[in-house]
């Protein structure tokens, strides 16, 4: 089974930076696509950026494009979210997500597509 655990949240000032780091245990990590996902108070979850199996290619929504940055370790079965810049309308539970993926370079932005769930980790950033 595959466990995913969140990290690095917190509360932060406008323009300040955090980084997230997501462990997944259970199964082989090269064999996962990864993103992460957000969710304001009275907001959807939504896509943040996601990386592919290889770690090659990688996907942002255009509120973060710039500012944040998605990145894997293999060797460590982790994946981080960068985050630079933040303001307040950051503030979110982040959550990590995983699915199993045939393709190495391809990134998922649906999030009915991911499989695997974090318990999540809450940004806040005051103004």
């Amino acid at each position: 089974q595959v466990q995913l655990v969140e990290s690095g949240g917190g509360l932060v000032q406008a323009g300040d930076s955090l980084r997230l780091s997501c462990a997944l245990s259970g199964r082989t990590f090269s064999s996962y696509a990864l993103a992460w996902f957000r969710r304001a108070p009275g907001k959807e979850r939504e896509f943040v950026a996601g990386i592919s199996r290889s770690g090659r290619s990688t996907d942002y929504a255009d509120s973060v494009k710039g500012r944040f940055t998605i990145s894997r370790d293999n060797a460590k079965n982790t994946a981080y979210l960068q985050m630079n810049s933040l303001n307040p309308e950051d503030t979110a539970g982040y959550y990590c997500a995983a699915r199993l993926a045939g393709s190495v370079n391809y990134v998922e932005t649906d999030r009915d597509s991911y499989n695997y769930w974090g318990q999540g980790t809450q940004v806040t950033v005051s103004s």
